[in-house]
């Protein structure tokens, strides 16, 4: 080959002789690929260098394996620090893929030439004096040229020079990039890009060792804005000397999947694209891209029932031309297309454009490699369950519904439940159908390429799914430094079905809840036990352990709960509130419970012991003066609620409540706790007219003047009910029982009488005379 501009000889300065054939690309770009492919064709080169890792040249043939279908990624992670990886994505229509494919089809030999990876992934990039000066200008070498051809648009200027624009001349489109690339590193230097200078001083080694090897015959597929420090006239000595004392670490490289959604640039990949779905179809379209894209667009809409027809794809088509001819584009590109869609297909409307960015413009494409590509044993593991289970990885987020009946659902519950205790968040539990038995799970699932690296981290813990989750746990178990934490753990392993880790987790959980003396720890840790207890019987676990320990903390609850409640400030009470709360819910869910009468108004049977005696807690809350009165009036409704309290005894704790001597603050409070919160008490007055009843008797019998003083306090408690419901309560409160509103019932509210009762007030005057040491008037 006789491209001009390369490095000369082995050890000799690079010059502007004939040499290697250096084909500077944009990462992701379609017209880029097609460029790079009929250069490669016409110049036939013995050696093709590509950007990359080199330590990916042993994985080079995976990407001829009929398994391979991109886009997929080099994914290079450290042995001792997993979590330190870096990724090299390549799309179809990536100019580095068009190369690698090329070269393995045509029996060429083929090399990555970028830095290696054991030192990207070891090195911190030095802090020199003239990196300080040009930290703020990390220069877009796109972006400036689209400015100096007077584009606002980088991505429009690029469409316009090199993804709609053809040539009879392969190399004309590089020569001219390297060109106006020179321009820009004589301006900028490195760009802001001090890292840069050490790849291309690599990049420089490993071309001379080519040309070693091969003469000229070679081509070099990089970054536009490498070529011309390739072609910098330096010498041997000086680019080891740059490379010299380079930190490192021990790699290992794979391909993975990769996603469309991963390639755009908004999902956060530097050298990404906007819309990959749009230059993946302009690389894929044999012909006539747009009118196959506005097909692509009308099918879609189609499917989500929108009335699209082929008229709306014809005149579509005419429109985006038109477009294109007067903003004096080469060829209709995405914004012409986008305008185009939105004016015909979509009546002006930017709602279905929406679904069109994301299902077309970016896309759901996920990638695959094939079985025989490196991967940790965990990796391996992880796909044969994903294969036994059907449970295929997909880039689309998709609900995933589980009836924990069947084998094969309860075996995905647990492979999922394990890899997020593994810290690998494939799938998410997700609100479902709604059922009243713990036999079904929701869950949303999506495949994300990072995920890779993530199963790579949990690798250390052990070579299966379950092995590595078991350890896992135990070794949290460990840790834990709270009795919520352990008691969260203990779900997990139930959920999760590792049966291994359990005796860990429950001694642990057994030692702390032993030291344990604060009760809202104690309450904060029982809803998460009695939730496992209910898992074990669906998933057929032994709980015996498990049920000893939460019966435990429970009776430690019981007796710290009533003076743990005394003396708490408004913050503290709405905290201890939800505890209380979720012991209650956590209590009804222990083994045993009262069989109900199945009548709302009646006292239930008596129950469990554990059940008795925390009703028994229930009532002394709720008599207690020293308990603030959020806490007393949700132990009413709890009481209420359950049958243990009839209708007049909850309306004379709200009489006592709601005294004269009761502060206003506290007495809106204690009907904050009796409605308030997110216990429905705004539908549950809607649905039983016998709360309603209580609060409207209770408001019928208050004197306006300690009204007034009440009122800002109510209207908080209130005011948290949705519109729908205060409508709903007003309507049948001015409706009254006649009409079939609710029944008022009668409240006597001490110190709220229309007037003294003379004969009890003169009961307590023997009493203060002795105090007083007075005579009383005969």
């Amino acid at each position: 080959m006789t491209r001009s501009g390369a490095t000369a000889g082995p050890d000799a300065p690079a010059g502007p002789a004939a040499g290697p054939l250096l084909l500077g690309v944009r990462h992701h770009g379609p017209g880029s690929a097609r460029a790079v492919a009929a250069a490669l064709e016409a110049g036939r080169p013995k050696a093709v260098l590509i950007e990359g890792p080199p330590e990916a040249d042993a994985l080079v043939a995976l990407a001829a394996d009929e398994g391979m279908r991109p886009p997929v990624a080099l994914l290079a992670h450290a042995v001792d620090d997993p979590g330190r990886a870096a990724f090299w994505p390549m799309a179809e229509f990536s100019p580095e893929w068009v190369a690698l494919r090329w070269a393995l089809g045509h029996g060429a030999e083929v090399r990555f030439v970028d830095l290696p990876a054991a030192h990207t992934l070891a090195a911190t990039e030095p802090a020199t004096e003239d990196e300080g000066r040009s930290q703020g200008l990390r220069v877009d070498p796109v972006a400036e040229l689209a400015r100096a051809a007077g584009y606002d648009d980088a991505e429009r200027w690029w469409e316009d020079v090199v993804e709609l624009r053809g040539s009879a001349d392969p190399f004309a489109p590089f020569d001219a990039l390297a060109e106006a690339m020179g321009a820009l590193r004589e301006a900028y230097g490195h760009g802001g890009h001090p890292r840069d200078v050490v790849r291309e001083a690599y990049m420089r080694l490993q071309l001379r060792a080519a040309r070693k090897e091969f003469g000229d015959d070679v081509a070099v597929v990089c970054g536009a804005w490498h070529v011309p420090a390739l072609r910098r006239a330096t010498t041997v000595t000086a680019d080891r000397a740059l490379l010299k004392g380079l930190p490192k670490v021990r790699t290992e490289l794979t391909w993975v999947p990769w996603t469309h959604r991963r390639l755009a640039r908004r999902s956060g990949y530097g050298a990404g694209i906007d819309a990959p779905g749009w230059y993946g179809h302009l690389f894929s379209a044999p012909d006539r891209p747009l009118e196959r894209w506005m097909t692509k667009v009308a099918g879609l809409l189609r499917a989500e029932d929108l009335p699209v027809s082929s008229a709306h794809v014809i005149e579509a088509v005419r429109l985006a031309d038109t477009l294109a001819a007067m903003r004096g584009r080469p060829l209709a590109g995405l914004g012409e297309t986008t305008d185009a869609v939105r004016a015909v297909m979509c009546d002006g409307s930017d709602v279905p454009l929406d679904l069109i960015r994301d299902r077309l413009v970016v896309g759901d494409v996920l990638g695959a490699v094939p079985d025989g590509a490196p991967a940790v044993p965990l990796q391996r593991d992880l796909a044969r369950l994903q294969r036994g289970l059907r449970l295929k990885p997909e880039a689309e987020r998709r609900e995933l519904e589980l009836d924990l009946r069947k084998e094969n659902d309860a075996a995905r519950s647990r492979l999922l439940h394990r890899l997020r205790l593994l810290g690998v968040d494939w799938g998410a539990p997700a609100a479902g159908r709604a059922s009243t038995g713990t036999f079904r799970e929701s869950w949303r699932l999506s495949w994300e390429p990072e995920l890779h690296v993530q199963v790579a981290e949990a690798g250390v813990w052990g070579t299966t799914v379950e092995s590595a989750a078991t350890a896992r746990a135990e070794a949290r178990a460990v840790a834990a430094r709270d009795l919520a934490a352990l008691t969260a753990l203990a779900e997990q392993c139930l959920l999760a079905g590792l049966a291994d880790a359990l005796p860990a987790v429950l001694g642990a959980l057994a030692d702390r809840a032993a030291l344990d003396t604060d009760v809202a720890h104690l309450a904060q840790a029982l809803p998460a036990l009695a939730r496992s207890l209910r898992y074990g019987d669906v998933r057929a676990t032994d709980t015996t352990a498990l049920r000893e320990v939460a019966a435990g903390l429970a009776e430690r609850i019981c007796v710290g709960l009533p003076p743990a409640c005394a003396g708490l400030d408004p913050d503290a009470a709405t905290e201890m509130r939800a505890h209380l709360d979720d012991v209650h819910t956590a209590i009804g869910l222990l083994p045993g419970p009262g069989p109900d009468s199945g009548q709302p108004d009646a006292p239930r049977p008596t129950g469990t012991p554990l059940v008795e005696r925390w009703v028994g807690v229930l009532r002394r809350i709720a008599g207690r003066e020293r308990v603030p009165g959020v806490l007393r009036g949700r132990a009413v409704r709890l009481l209420l609620d359950e049958g243990r309290v009839a209708e007049g005894e909850a309306a004379r704790l709200m009489g006592l409540a709601l005294s004269a001597g009761a502060p206003p603050a506290d007495a809106a409070a204690w009907i904050e706790g009796f409605v308030g919160g997110a216990s429905g008490g705004g539908l549950l007055l809607v649905h039983d007219e016998r709360l309603l009843g209580l609060i409207d008797g209770w408001l019928g019998s208050v004197p306006a003047d300690a009204f007034t003083d009440v009122l800002p306090l109510l209207r908080r408690t209130f005011a948290a009910y949705e519109p729908g419901v205060r409508r709903t309560l007003g309507e049948l409160v001015a409706r009254g029982p006649a009409a079939g509103g609710p029944a008022r019932a009668t409240v006597v509210t001490p110190g709220f009488a229309a007037a003294p009762d003379q004969e009890r007030a003169d009961g307590v005057l023997p009493l203060l005379h002795l105090i007083l040491g007075t005579e009383a008037p005969v």
